[in-house]
């Protein structure tokens, strides 16, 4: 430490330029007993045990417990498991004659999911968000009014959208009064097998557009000005600032939201349940429901539904890693 800085440090005055430099003693810091320490770790122990006990009992038991019963044979009332190793992967995927094609079809069915489910919120949520982001007068009530169905109750929503989508619903209805009834449905929307999917997936994406809103407002609000200001000295336009600006600042939360999207559309099983529980002739049978069904159905087999749900969780983190590779090779 050059002497200067020490003298200023303890106070000391400096000697004239010149003078030769004389040590001043600097007092040591005071050390903390070894026992007040121990105490203040000890209490920081004891302050995060509680979530740290309940994470190992319903995290780190549960997910080990699903991956062991992943390589056993069991319907959830034997005494004891069978173990079969690899069996259950190669049946569901290849050798079980009845199981097979259904889960490949549902496969299926989940990777255009899958597509459609995080392009369609994209391109929905980003239009609006950077709308709202714009307006100047009622953007408080604006933004309630889109954020609403991100807070409704996704049972409630589900069965809504059901009796929307029924042959005397309120669909078919406004279609047939504004002379467009050529498009209405005579069995309902999701009677339809051609319609059922594509139905379903909408109501995916009604409910997952609020949170790419309130994603992308986020991001847009801390957008720094002066780079849109500097972008159109260089003589780009709106749509070129928006789209080589804005749009590569908002690549982290486009990769958030596709991976939970991603998520969504595998895991998903609860809007499939109950809007159409599969059918009609397993048109929306996709592969969250379908290990549902693996585990909670009369012949349950709940080695083969853990089974499914872990090669989905394999799916879903490769997707993801995948996803932000991507985007973090282009921002």
């Amino acid at each position: 430490m050059p002497p200067t800085e020490l003298w200023t440090r303890t106070g000391a005055a400096a000697p004239r330029s010149g003078a030769a430099a004389e040590p001043v003693a600097v007092p040591a810091a005071p050390r903390r007993p070894k026992r007040v320490n121990a105490k203040r770790y000890l209490t920081g122990y004891l302050f995060i045990a509680p979530a740290v006990i309940l994470f190992a009992v319903f995290g780190v038991y549960t997910v080990g417990y699903g991956l062991a019963l992943s390589f056993a044979s069991w319907n959830g009332l034997a005494p004891q498991w069978t173990w079969v190793g690899l069996q259950n992967f190669r049946d569901l995927f290849l050798n079980d004659p009845l199981l097979a094609p259904v889960v490949q079809a549902s496969a299926g069915r989940t990777a255009v999911v899958m597509v459609v489910l995080p392009l369609a919120t994209i391109a929905i949520s980003l239009p609006i968000a950077v709308l709202l982001n714009s307006v100047r007068r009622f953007r408080a009530p604006l933004r309630t009014i889109y954020l609403l169905p991100f807070v409704t109750s996704g049972n409630a929503v589900f069965y809504a959208w059901r009796f929307m989508y029924e042959p005397d619903g309120i669909i078919n209805t406004c279609l047939r009064a504004i002379g467009l009834g050529a498009l209405a449905e005579p069995d309902g929307f999701l009677g339809n097998p051609d319609t059922a999917l594509a139905a379903t997936v909408w109501v995916q994406i009604w409910v997952s557009v609020p949170l790419g809103i309130l994603l992308y407002l986020t991001g847009l609000q801390t957008v720094d000005g002066e780079l849109i200001d500097a972008a159109r000295v260089d003589g780009a336009g709106s749509v070129r600032a928006f789209r080589h600006v804005i749009v590569p600042l908002l690549n982290p939360l486009t990769a958030l939201l596709v991976i939970i999207q991603v998520r969504e559309a595998l895991q998903s099983f609860q809007i499939y349940l109950l809007m159409t529980n599969g059918g009609p002739i397993d048109r929306t049978n996709v592969l969250g429901l379908e290990v549902f069904k693996l585990a909670f159905s009369p012949s349950a087999n709940l080695g083969q539904a853990s089974a499914l749900g872990w090669t989905l969780f394999v799916v879903a983190l490769v997707l993801a890693i995948v996803n932000l590779r991507i985007l973090r090779s282009r921002s």
